[in-house]
């Protein structure tokens, strides 16, 4: 049975090509990029505000192969097609809707693709409903960061959030901070945690604007130890989301 790995290998020109396409008239430019964790466990975890085009993003600059956790409705062929006309009606307006009914054939092999390959190269589900069960997810992620693998764990809902002060930085989870906190305490394993910026994927596809990604030093959470293990993950979770917010800020200075 093939690997993760090869599995990636074997669909990279798919990918490569999703991938220009979905960056198509945007010009990308990278911060930081020597901060990059080129092997060994590693999670990366940021602010998500351009959908595809964040995902897009990082594998264009990732200079490794990257593991994603992602909607588990992508999953489905049936929730997937609904995902896309809704993100087109919500980019695109009514125009949105008169591509997705041009490109319905087109739009339906797409979601029949990737909702079906998806998870072969090792991309995690996660059920983002408000009665979601975390349990499975984590260990997910704690089997590929033990397998010396990168995960991308990107905090938000993929577009802007008005609900929130800052619409381009949704409060993080904690999520990551538990992971990284088990795999200490259990496996002795201090799993460097790479902060990412995002500015520019929010915009519209095809729309020829800058993109940006700012990547932070890895952050480890030896260095946020307490009292607690809740205390511990909230000290780390509340330094992340400082960090990204920093990093943020950097590419709006640009």
């Amino acid at each position: 049975m093939a690997t993760f790995e090869q599995e990636l290998d074997r669909f990279g020109p798919v990918i490569r090509t999703l991938t220009r396409l979905s960056l198509l008239g945007k010009k990308v430019e990278v911060l930081g990029a020597e901060n990059f964790v080129r092997q060994g466990p590693n999670i990366l975890v940021g602010n998500h505000i351009g959908s595809f085009k964040d995902v897009a993003l990082l594998f264009r600059t990732v200079p490794r192969p990257i593991f994603f956790t992602a909607n588990k409705e992508i999953f489905s062929f049936e929730e997937l097609s609904f995902l896309i006309r809704r993100h087109l009606k919500r980019s695109l307006g009514e125009l949105g809707l008169t591509l997705n009914n041009l490109l319905a054939p087109l739009r339906s092999r797409f979601a029949r693709f990737i909702s079906t390959n998806i998870g072969k190269v090792g991309t995690i589900p996660v059920d983002i409903s408000p009665n979601r069960k975390k349990g499975e997810t984590l260990e997910r992620i704690q089997k590929h960061v033990r397998q010396g693998r990168a995960v991308v764990a990107l905090q938000g809902r993929g577009r802007l959030r008005k609900i929130f002060p800052n619409p381009f930085l949704e409060p993080f989870r904690s999520g990551v901070p538990h992971i990284v906190h088990d795999l200490l305490v259990r496996d002795r394993l201090a799993v460097p945690v790479t902060p990412l910026a995002f500015f520019g994927t929010h915009r519209a596809l095809f729309l020829p604007v800058p993109v940006r990604l700012n990547v932070g030093r890895a952050m480890f959470i030896t260095d946020h130890l307490a009292g607690s293990e809740e205390a511990t993950v909230e000290r780390f979770r509340s330094a992340l989301e400082s960090r990204v917010e920093t990093l943020f800020l950097e590419l709006l200075r640009r």
